[in-house]
C-alpha cells in the first residue's frame, strides 16, 4: 500500500477532467450543456493554458490535491488504441504531475469504470465482464498507477450504473447483482495491488443499501455526492453521509456548483456535524464541465468556493 502522505492534513480536492469521453455515445439536444459538451469525440477536449491557470488558482485557494480523470486523455502504452487526436503521451503527463507536485497539489488519478461513463474505454466499454475486458482494467489500473508513482488514492469512478442514466445512449449496459460485487472486487484488488487506496462515488447505496454495507469493503475510501442546497437527512442523497458514517467508512464528501454554488459550503458545513475527524479525511468538488475555455468561468467559481468553504472551516475551527 502507498505511504498515506500528510495524513493528519485536511484533504482539499478538485476534480479535472483530462479526457471527456464518458457521457454518452452519441449526440443528443436533451442535455442542458449542450450534446458538443457530453457526446463522445475523436479529439482530446482539453485547453492547457486553461489548466496552468486553474492549478495556480488551486494553489492559491488552499487547495492540496487535484483527482484528474484520465479517460482517453493519455495515450496507453498498454493500449494504444485507445488515444484519440491530442491525447498526452506518458511523458507529457508526467511532466504535468510534476508541475502539479511543485504547486503543492497532490496528484490523483481516476478512471471511471461505471458502464455508465465508460465510452472512452472504447471496444472494451462493449466487452464488460468478459476476459479481454478484465485485462485491459488490469492494465490501466497497473500504469497508470505506476505513472503517477504509486499515488496514495486511486479512484475508480463507478457511478450512475442504472438504466434511467443510460436512456439516451445507443447503446445501454448494466451490470448487478452478483456481477457488479465480482467486478468491482477484481477492480479494487487490481488497485491494491498496484499500491494505491480503492476510492469509488458511493451511490450504489443508495439504491442497494442493504448489499453495499453488507459487501463494502471499508478499506475503500467513499465519496457519497449530493449537489442540491438543502441539508436535510431525510433526503436520500444526504442521509447516505450518515449511513456511511454509522457503518465506519472513511469519508471524502462531494460537492459541486452544478445545481447551485453554495452546495459545497453546505456540504462541508453539513459534513463536519456528522462525520468525526477520524473518518473525515477532505472534502471534493467537481464541476463537470470540460477543461476548456468556454467552461472557465464555472470552474473559476467551483474554486472560488472551495476557498470560502476552505476559510470558513478554519475560522470555526479555530474557536
Amino acid at each position: 500500500m502507498a505511504v498515506e502522505k500528510a495524513s493528519g492534513e485536511l484533504i482539499w480536492a478538485y476534480l479535472v477532467h483530462l479526457g471527456y469521453n464518458m457521457w454518452c455515445d452519441h449526440e443528443h439536444n436533451l442535455d442542458p450543456n449542450g450534446p458538443s459538451h457530453i457526446a463522445a469525440k475523436d479529439y482530446l477536449r482539453f485547453d492547457e493554458p486553461l489548466w496552468r491557470e486553474l492549478l495556480q488558482r488551486m494553489r492559491d485557494a488552499g487547495v492540496n490535491m487535484v483527482v484528474i480523470d484520465i479517460g482517453e486523455g493519455l495515450r496507453y502504452e498498454s493500449h494504444p488504441e485507445l488515444a484519440v487526436n491530442g491525447s498526452w503521451s506518458r511523458e507529457k503527463l508526467e511532466e504535468e504531475l510534476a508541475v502539479c507536485r511543485e504547486l503543492g497539489l497532490e496528484p490523483i488519478p481516476k478512471l471511471n469504470f461505471s458502464a455508465c461513463h465508460d465510452t472512452w474505454l472504447g471496444p472494451y466499454s462493449r466487452m464488460l465482464s468478459t476476459k479481454p475486458y478484465y485485462d485491459v482494467v488490469r492494465d490501466l489500473i497497473t500504469e497508470v498507477s505506476d505513472i503517477f508513482k504509486t499515488p496514495r488514492f486511486f479512484h475508480l469512478g463507478m457511478d450512475e450504473e442504472t438504466a434511467e442514466h443510460q436512456r439516451f445512449y445507443q447503446y445501454c449496459i448494466i451490470r448487478q447483482y452478483d456481477l457488479w460485487w465480482h467486478d468491482f472486487t477484481f477492480m479494487t484488488v487490481a488497485v491494491e495491488e498496484a499500491g494505491p487506496r480503492p476510492w469509488i462515488w458511493s451511490d450504489y447505496a443508495w439504491q442497494h443499501p442493504e448489499a453495499f454495507f453488507e459487501k463494502m469493503p471499508i478499506s475503500v475510501v467513499q465519496s457519497n455526492w449530493y449537489y442540491g442546497g438543502e441539508f436535510n437527512p431525510d433526503i436520500a442523497y444526504v442521509k447516505a453521509y450518515d449511513q456511511l458514517e454509522e457503518h465506519g467508512y472513511d469519508q471524502i464528501p462531494t460537492g459541486s456548483n452544478w445545481s447551485t454554488k453554495d452546495n459545497f459550503e453546505g456540504t462541508v458545513t453539513y459534513c463536519r456535524q456528522v462525520i468525526p475527524p477520524e473518518r473525515l479525511k477532505g472534502f471534493l468538488q467537481t464541476v463537470w464541465r470540460p477543461t476548456i475555455e468556454e467552461m472557465r468561468p464555472k470552474h473559476l467559481e467551483a474554486i472560488a468556493c472551495i476557498e470560502r468553504a476552505r476559510n470558513a472551516f478554519i475560522k470555526d475551527s479555530n474557536r
